[in-house]
């Protein structure tokens, strides 16, 4: 997908084939390094349309080891962007030539609330279609409304992600005491 720009498409098989190759990539780099590594996002969840680029979560306990692996990772074409520490580094895939992205890699602190969102959102989602078909609906009025801004479409997204993610934690801590 070019960057900057924003179209959705229906879930595709393919986004989970190239998911696992992307996490059996970077776990081959990264090795004990990397406490879990997960497809999330859009393109992990069945039920709704989706930008196509793969979001990657990877858990780790020490950010320094992994920027010490930076020069194996671009090796694989798996390009770091920025550090926001103490959040998460972003890697990413895709034909720079063309100015394109395939595939944004967080790299985030195993435990952080961050990689809990994550997995949570997309658990919970996968799992509610309702609340899926809602976050789509979002998204879709977004991407006509936003196609060449996607600053203001992930900004638009906010309040609906806040929300679902909040009804996330109490569907996790209820799957947790059953």
């Amino acid at each position: 997908m070019k960057r900057g720009t924003v179209y959705l498409e229906p879930h595709l098989t393919e986004w989970e084939i190239a998911a696992k190759e992307a996490i059996r990539t970077i776990k081959s780099i990264l090795g004990d390094i990397a406490a879990d590594i997960q497809h999330i996002g859009s393109t992990s969840i069945r039920t709704i349309k989706a930008k196509p680029i793969i979001d990657i979560a990877v858990a780790v306990n020490d950010f320094e080891a992994v920027l010490q692996k930076r020069a194996e990772l671009e090796k694989a074409d798996v390009i770091f962007r920025f550090d926001e520490r103490p959040e998460q580094l972003l890697f990413v895939m895709g034909d720079f030539e063309k100015d394109t992205r395939s595939h944004h890699i967080h790299v985030v602190l195993y435990g952080s609330d961050e990689w809990n969102n994550y997995i949570n959102f997309r658990d919970y989602l996968n799992s509610n279609t309702e609340a899926a078909r809602e976050y789509e609906a979002v998204k879709l009025s977004l991407a006509e409304q936003y196609s060449d801004d996607r600053i203001a479409y992930t900004d638009g997204k906010k309040d609906v992600i806040d929300r679902l993610l909040s009804e996330a934690r109490v569907w996790k801590s209820n799957q947790l005491s059953k």
